[in-house]
């Protein structure tokens, strides 16, 4: 992670008061022990910080400089790493030092050092607005602050601007603070100035015009009209540099946030700033963290707690800082799991100010409970969160030292209280028909996919994130039979509880009819058939594939949806050409054609809905475009990851999103088949153990023959008894397993007997049937039924 201008760890030590030596105040980027940062430094030492810090000039050493000057901030830094320590000075005097490491050896260039020395100088301008830096050291008592929180906040971005041809090179950091997306800049200065407020337009232009220009230095501050329409100060930092005929060629630069250095901050702006953020709070989470964001560093506060109010007790729902011993006993000893939970009535100041429902505020020194006084020692706010006629919560905010509150911060403060009150209500209700949304929607698809002989399938759903959370996408996988598997994915129409629930019954259809073996162009038109007898005034969409996975031959049929798309073991990506007919729904008569396309091992199949590649933004080419090529460039051999990857960027969603994948990798070894149509003879069963015998000898089986026979024989007996019509029985061998099965004109399934007594002259073949093999079933078969049972053959193949 790069902390600013190719640095990896930035650091800021501070010369304390009580002694002689340089404590670390903040750092950010790369943890600093990596580096061999230590949390003091002496001055008397011969280490680059103090001699830069004695000095008051900047130092910077590579590789090898740091290497022969035998000094580090501490002991010593890994090999091949470049160091840069910046003195900062305020108001004429050293204030510390600044230490940059970067790990590329061969140093700081010339653009790098003008930019770093301009970070600092931003750096000592944070310092300076934060009062003592000492303070920033060390807390209460003398303990040691937990480093990296504050300088990994100080927005700071660079720039670099070519004067000749008005081309200016600005990093993210500057296009975030000037609020211009990467993909709506076209490099030119005047897209920036562009949103700059016009009074402050001359001042910047005396910077980026040559003729203006004289080579040094520049300092000022401007304000942008974000679009929310608040106004925002940045302060800008410069130099320029002239060619070799003293004439300034380009213009160095840093760009900070500077709304925490003006002590004049606009309070109204505050509030809308609090409010276009709560706005897009849809969790109690999101309200609490734009609470902290907002009162938190703008107030210099050091402690904010914000807790729901149920029945009697305080619902802590955010408190900064996390750790367990910024806060008071009462705090502590009613920690449960993440945040406290601690009664009202421990809290009589507490239980007082929330009866009277408005901010009350207490300067240091007031007459408080252990449990208050130890949240704001200096000061503390407490503000009741209303919400009609009703308090639903209350933040605390504390200082550490003494605070005065002026009138413009009573009025944030009161303005805050009713914003965040009300959007407490309203993420509470969202998180509850979230949590209702996702039970209903896990309900209605499959708890986990079926193991597939052949191939690897996985799926992904992401609900809407504008709206009711529950939506029409769904997928399933069904095994058809040994070595059949069908896909499919589908979409109703709209965004509600009423598309989940036809969704859910479109499912269970199709998985119905896909289960009764009819071919998929049957499947998809009695679904539709369905769905229009069901007189809703929705429609749906689906894609439905079938696959023998013995002969890697899929059958697809669309309705009304998206393609599906296909990945080949090399690597190339198309959509599979399918003709396609009308969504679901719409006509009863409608035709659903079939196309085929083989699938080699190694081959991806990918069915998605519309919510994964169009939107209000994302024209449905494009996002087609998109996810082919984040196909062609993922790893098959973990199709999970592949599937996290193509949803990878996929963040705000208008609509729910379902992929479902499938690796086709094919067959090692082909299940050995044969089949025997069973003559209505008064020796059936004998002519069917015959040829079961013979199929077995040919095959090479020779473990658990009378086991094999005794199923042929029961299950034979029973279609020949209980049904009429054809009978016929199938052998397939795969690898360590012998299915038998017997196909019979009747659609009842056999009954397991509870109980057999002893006398009974029946019901006891299912029963030997189940006892002798490792899996028996029934499934529907062409308006019969097919009845199986598989045996384990350990010796095949040894």
């Amino acid at each position: 992670m790069r902390v600013f201008g190719g640095a990896v760890l930035a650091a800021v030590y501070v010369k304390g008061k009580q002694d002689a030596g340089l404590r670390l105040t903040e750092s950010a980027g790369t943890p600093g022990a990596r580096y061999g940062l230590s949390s003091s430094c002496s001055l008397s030492g011969h280490t680059p910080v103090a001699d830069a810090f004695r000095t008051g000039c900047p130092l910077w050493l590579d590789a090898s400089g740091l290497s022969a000057y035998g000094g580090t901030p501490d002991e010593a830094l890994p090999n091949g790493v470049s160091l840069g320590v910046l003195p900062l000075r305020a108001n004429g005097g050293p204030l510390g030092c600044l230490v940059v490491v970067d790990d590329v050896g061969a140093g700081f260039d010339a653009d790098q050092r003008n930019h770093l020395e301009l970070y600092a100088d931003q750096v000592t301008a944070w310092l300076e607005a934060s009062g003592d830096p000492e303070r920033h050291a060390t807390g209460p008592g003398g303990s040691r602050q937990v480093p990296g929180s504050a300088l990994g906040r100080l927005r700071v971005g660079s720039f670099t601007l070519v004067l000749s041809s008005g081309q200016i090179d600005a990093d993210a950091w500057v296009l975030d603070l000037l609020d211009i997306s990467r993909d709506d800049f076209d490099g030119r200065v005047e897209t920036l100035l562009a949103h700059t407020v016009p009074d402050d337009l001359p001042a910047l232009m005396s910077i980026v015009e040559p003729a203006h220009l004289i080579s040094g230095g520049r300092d000022l501050e401007f304000r942008i009209r974000r679009p929310t329409g608040e106004l925002r100060w940045l302060r800008l930092r410069c130099r320029v540099l002239a060619n070799g005929d003293g004439k300034p060629e380009r213009v160095l630069g840093v760009v900070a946030d500077a709304s925490h250095l003006r002590a004049g901050a606009d309070e109204v702006s505050r509030v809308q700033r609090l409010s276009v953020a709560l706005a897009g709070a849809m969790t109690v989470r999101d309200v609490s963290r734009s609470v902290v964001e907002a009162l938190r560093d703008p107030l210099g506060a050091d402690r904010v707690a914000l807790a729901e109010l149920e029945a009697d007790r305080l619902r802590v729902t955010v408190l900064d800082p996390p750790e367990s011993d910024a806060w008071p006993d009462l705090w502590r000893s009613e920690w449960r799991s993440e945040w406290p939970d601690a009664p009202v009535t421990s809290l009589p100041a507490l239980t007082a100010a929330l009866r009277e429902g408005r901010v009350s505020l207490w300067s240091a020194g007031s007459a408080l409970e252990p449990g208050l006084a130890g949240v704001g020692p200096g000061g503390l706010a407490v503000l009741a969160l209303p919400a009609g006629d009703r308090v639903v919560g209350v933040c605390l905010v504390g200082w550490d030292e003494p605070h005065v509150f002026g009138p413009e911060e009573r009025a944030l403060l009161t303005a805050t209280a009713g914003l965040v009150g009300q959007a407490l209500v309203r993420a509470r209700s969202l998180d509850a028909e979230h949590e209702l949304a996702t039970m209903l929607q896990r309900s209605l698809l499959p708890r986990k996919l079926p193991r597939l002989p052949g191939g690897v399938a996985v799926a992904r759903y992401l609900p809407a994130t504008v709206g009711l959370t529950v939506g029409g996408d769904w997928y399933d996988v069904i095994r058809l039979s040994e070595n059949q598997v069908a896909l499919v994915v589908g979409d109703v129409q709209g965004h509600n509880a009423g598309a989940a629930t036809i969704m859910g019954q479109m499912r269970t259809a199709i998985r119905a009819y896909a289960v009764e073996g009819h071919p998929p162009d049957v499947v998809v038109s009695r679904a539709n058939r369905l769905l229009v007898g069901m007189e809703t005034d929705l429609f749906a969409t689906c894609c439905y594939v079938a696959i023998d996975m013995e002969e890697g031959d899929a059958w697809c049929v669309r309705a009304g949806h998206l393609p599906p798309l296909l990945r080949d073991p090399d690597g190339n990506t198309r959509e599979v050409e399918t003709e396609g007919g009308p969504p679901l729904g719409v006509l009863a008569e409608a035709e659903f054609p079939m196309s085929m396309v083989a699938l080699a091992p190694g081959a991806v199949l990918a069915l998605l809905t519309d919510g994964l590649v169009e939107s209000s933004n994302l024209h449905l080419e494009i996002g087609m475009r998109r996810v082919r090529t984040l196909l062609a460039g993922a790893d098959p051999s973990d199709t999970g990851r592949m599937a996290d990857a193509l949803l990878g960027g996929v963040n705000r969603r208008d609509d729910d999103v379902a992929l479902l994948l499938m690796r086709y990798d094919g067959m090692g070894a082909r299940p050995l088949r044969s089949g025997w149509a069973v003559w209505r003879l008064p020796d059936a069963v004998a002519h069917a153990r015959r040829f079961t015998t013979r199929t077995l000898r040919s095959w090479g089986v020779t473990e658990q023959p009378d086991a094999i026979l005794l199923i042929v024989s029961e299950l034979v007996t029973n279609a020949l008894v209980h049904t009429k019509g054809p009978v016929r029985v199938d052998l397939t061998l795969t690898g360590e397993r012998l299915r038998v099965a017997v196909s019979d004109a009747s659609p009842r399934t056999p009954v397991k007997p509870t109980s057999v007594e002893w006398d009974a002259t029946g019901g006891r073949g299912i029963l030997l049937v189940e006892a002798v093999s490792v899996a028996y079933g029934s499934v529907p078969l062409g308006g019969g039924k097919q009845v199986w049972a598989e045996t384990a053959l350990p010796s095949i193949g040894a």
